[in-house]
């Protein structure tokens, strides 16, 4: 009945001009009932095709939205096992300046790291997760780390979730505050701090492993 028409995809202009054109000839041509149908039908589809057309770059969310209920804070305790040492190290130099092997605290030093997480100082047991990241020797009169890294729980419900740690660890202290700056999967939104205190080092192999506390506010 009627003719064929094919709307632009990149000229919403015309595309509206062909409908202002069309949908007079068609209310005229067919019975009142099916042309207010067909009109309507019309109209939504013309509002759906100039939405899509139209980006948006920010809005206000609902936290409920995304599942965020109410906030809740949570206590983790663990083991970290940072080992150079080894066929099969954990932590890994990968740059230092001139003057590293010189300097008195390893300034300049960086590793990168793939430390376990384990429930008890020793390293066979249950291991909850991974410390990956980068850590690096920051300071030039006393040993002091700069630790950018992700803590990678396998363990229950936190599989495959992370928090991500950004701090200063003066290693010589008896205990250490990091910041949580943020996390992923359950730990979405979190913020929090971490712990550390020294429960073994090595002074002639650097192996060290660390206890940890971590108190974090998540959904």
């Amino acid at each position: 009945m009627f003719e064929a028409i094919k709307f632009s995809d990149t000229n919403p202009c015309l595309f509206s001009k062909t409908l202002r054109t069309f949908l007079p000839t068609m209310a005229q041509t067919i019975s009142k009932p099916t042309s207010t149908l067909l009109i309507s039908f019309a109209i939504f589809f013309f509002s759906i095709y100039v939405t899509a057309e139209t980006p948006v770059f920010s809005r206000n969310l609902s936290p409920s939205s995304l599942g965020l209920k109410q906030e809740k804070l949570s206590q983790f305790h663990f083991y970290f096992h940072d080992i150079i040492t080894g066929t099969k190290p954990s932590a890994v130099r990968v740059a230092q300046a001139a003057t590293t092997d010189t300097s008195s605290t390893s300034f300049g030093a960086v590793y990168v790291i793939d430390d376990p997480l384990t429930i008890l100082p020793d390293n066979t047991s249950k291991v909850v997760g991974r410390a990956q990241g980068i850590y690096a020797l920051a300071s030039q009169s006393e040993a002091a780390l700069l630790m950018l890294l992700n803590l990678a729980f396998t363990e229950g419900k936190y599989n495959g979730s992370t928090l991500s740690v950004l701090g200063r660890d003066a290693v010589l202290s008896t205990v250490r505050e990091m910041p949580i700056i943020g996390g992923s999967g359950v730990f979405r939104f979190a913020r929090g701090y971490a712990q550390a205190r020294t429960k073994m080092f090595d002074a002639k192999t650097k192996d060290a492993i660390l206890e940890f506390d971590v108190y974090v506010l998540h959904y």
